[in-house]
């Protein structure tokens, strides 16, 4: 460290080349959030900040904030300002910020990935735990070719075959997130609503319930069920997403998905509310040890 720059700022946890598989909406986040960091511990406002780039201090926050992307060259002449001098600081970022404007591989799927949901498939690829409470179906990250396909095309019922398959591709693709070398965390409560309804046909559900029992025993994924027996529950407002970053700069992210849009609140106290129902979702449900028992028995009553 250089007597220019901020006390105290820590480094990247990770090299670039590693961040970078996070994918370009996390990298954002990241680099963003970095940003913010360096200009707080230097005392200097949106405003003028906004001034060094010529931009507005609207743009330095959706900077901050990883909703845009970024010019090699405003990052340069924002860490110039903050003061950040050592190349050991200003390279990394510098190189971060490079990858974050890079497109994710489901940019190649843009005809039948709409832009809202972009920036989730960004979070959840990028993300070190997700959790998730699914009311209707099987959470997308633990379904079967079959059991997509059949949801797929009861939602888009004039769509042609090839567009459902690209639907369905998109959606197997997801899953590479459990093959990386450190495979995503994911924490899944099912309404027993979503076990009951036979999607596809009997052989397609007993497929999709077997692949749960499979997916269930990695160490990496949880599984729970919410049977009917419960009643009522602390989500009666429907189903939630909330994610989790490896990079200690990053807060959680809630998600909820809607029709023809998504949700995000992210108020710190939206947060933790969502966070706390998750957890009062996860004492309701059957253990993790008892759901498996759970899901041979629905298994068995498809016949």
């Amino acid at each position: 460290m250089t007597a220019g720059d901020p006390p105290g700022e820590p480094a990247l946890a990770l090299s670039a080349q590693e961040y970078r598989a996070a994918g370009p909406t996390v990298l954002r986040m990241l680099v963003g959030a970095h940003l913010r960091r360096f200009r707080e511990a230097a005392g200097i406002s949106t405003e003028d900040a906004g001034y060094e780039i010529r931009a507005s201090h609207s743009k330095i926050s959706r900077m901050e904030l990883g909703r845009v992307g970024f010019k090699e060259r405003d990052v340069a002449d924002l860490l110039t300002l903050y003061g950040v001098t050592d190349p050991a600081r200003r390279e990394p970022l510098l190189e971060l910020a490079e990858y974050a404007n890079l497109p994710g591989w489901w940019q190649e799927y843009g005809d039948v990935v709409p832009g809202w949901f972009e920036p989730y498939l960004g979070l959840e690829q990028g993300a070190e735990v997700v959790r998730v409470f699914e009311v209707q179906d099987v959470p997308e990250l633990l379904q079967t070719a079959g059991y997509a396909r059949a949801l797929i095309s009861a939602r888009y019922p004039h769509a042609p075959a090839a567009e459902i398959e690209r639907r369905v591709e998109v959606r197997m693709l997801r899953r590479r997130v459990f093959d990386r070398p450190e495979p995503l965390k994911l924490w899944a409560i099912l309404d027993e609503a979503a076990l009951r309804r036979v999607v596809g046909g009997p052989e397609t559900m007993r497929e999709q319930i077997r692949h749960l029992i499979e997916m269930a025993g990695r160490p990496n994924i949880t599984v729970q069920v919410l049977p009917f027996a419960v009643g009522g529950h602390a989500a009666e407002g429907g189903p939630m997403t909330l994610l989790r970053f490896a990079e200690p700069d990053l807060p959680d992210v809630v998600y909820l998905e809607q029709l023809t849009g998504a949700l995000y609140p992210d108020r710190p106290s939206d947060i933790v509310y969502y966070r706390d129902v998750l957890n009062r979702l996860g004492v309701q449900a059957e253990p993790p040890t008892r759901t498996l028992g759970f899901l041979r028995e629905v298994l068995e009553s498809l016949g």
